[in-house]
């Protein structure tokens, strides 16, 4: 499995020291070592930068994350207008997928005779990508939904 990326090394890691680094030399090499945005957020309103610094960092944050989502559902519109019956079922695929394997994982390890148990990181990963997934899904369905309804 990949490590994962700090932030410093994620696009609006980046972006992010790049600007802080001419404000505040100091806060720069603290957000650095961060691994999250909700992290620098933190970092940024807790430095002694001006408010007024803070208020457009933190902005650049969020206005780069909008940008990322954004481009995630143009992609999830341009799979639903294709006429491939997998780019359209590809989510619900995943989904069941990983339903299918979480639950089968989760009873196995449950019963004592087999031998089968999950590693501590293995849950934490689990938790995630399915948090993500089902998020992804049903979220990206409300969406659409409510999208269509206000047409």
């Amino acid at each position: 499995m990949k490590p994962k990326k700090k932030f410093k090394d994620t696009t609006v890691g980046k972006l992010l020291l790049g600007a802080v680094s001419m404000i505040s030399p100091p806060l720069g090499s603290i957000l650095e070592g961060l691994s999250t945005p909700e992290e620098a957020i933190e970092a940024i309103a807790q430095s002694q930068i001006s408010n007024e610094d803070k208020i457009k960092l933190q902005t650049l944050i969020y206005d780069q994350q909008n940008k990322e989502m954004e481009s995630i559902t143009a992609r999830w519109k341009s799979g639903q207008l294709s006429d491939s019956w997998m780019s359209k079922n590809v989510r619900p695929m995943v989904l069941i997928w990983c339903v299918v394997i979480f639950t089968l994982c989760g009873i196995l390890d449950s019963i004592d005779g087999i031998g089968f148990t999950i590693n501590p990181l293995w849950n934490d990963t689990f938790e995630k990508v399915m948090m993500t997934v089902v998020l992804a899904y049903f979220g990206g369905r409300t969406f659409e939904k409510i999208k269509s309804l206000l047409k």
